[in-house]
């Protein structure tokens, strides 16, 4: 486990296209999951003990956002063959066991993760209505890998703000985690 931490928000940056696969078989494209009021892109996957610290959060968030028009998705782009753990199959039983009710998409080939400049899991990307970049950080604290849940979440109060203004607050905290495990090609 290697603690990464994500870079300052590039405000302004566009989201990147993708298709890929989601845990109920389907084709999920950025069009398929742009919000109205923003869109929030996470990467994320089923072993890192900083997203098994925050899932609650993660999905709490992802939830009450919905409400303000952010639709939200989550990524797995590790290395499935040296982390057996981030199989497919096991993708589909943590969105069950954690009831997800955005997407979960696999990034067999860790392209859209290279593409988004993505680091570690988890990591954030809040985006406005037009898929400019606008949060780069964190969801809340931790300390020793536990949440401290005092008030509203970081990521959910940069999402509203979002939803309302299209702009993110000047100052963000970054998220940390375990580095995204890179294929050896």
């Amino acid at each position: 486990m290697s603690l990464t931490k994500t870079p300052i928000c590039d405000f302004g940056k566009k989201a990147e296209t993708f298709q890929l696969k989601s845990t109920d078989n389907k084709i999920i494209s950025l069009n398929d999951i742009k919000g109205d009021k923003g869109t929030l892109i996470m990467f994320i996957c089923n072993h890192c003990p900083y997203v098994k610290a925050v899932i609650e959060d993660i999905v709490e968030d992802a939830n009450k956002l919905a409400n303000f028009g952010i639709k939200s998705v989550a990524i797995c782009s590790n290395d499935v063959k040296n982390y057996p753990e981030d199989s497919f199959e096991n993708m589909i039983e943590f969105s069950k066991e954690n009831n997800f009710k955005f997407p979960y998409l696999i990034d067999e080939t860790q392209e859209i993760a290279k593409k988004y400049d993505a680091v570690c899991t988890p990591d954030f990307f809040g985006y406005n209505k037009d898929l400019e970049l606008q949060y780069r950080g964190r969801i809340r604290e931790l300390k020793e890998l536990k949440p401290v849940r005092s008030g509203e979440s970081d990521l959910y109060k940069a999402m509203k703000q979002i939803s309302e203004t299209g702009k993110g607050p000047e100052s963000q905290i970054p998220s940390m985690g375990c580095n995204i495990k890179w294929l050896n090609n």
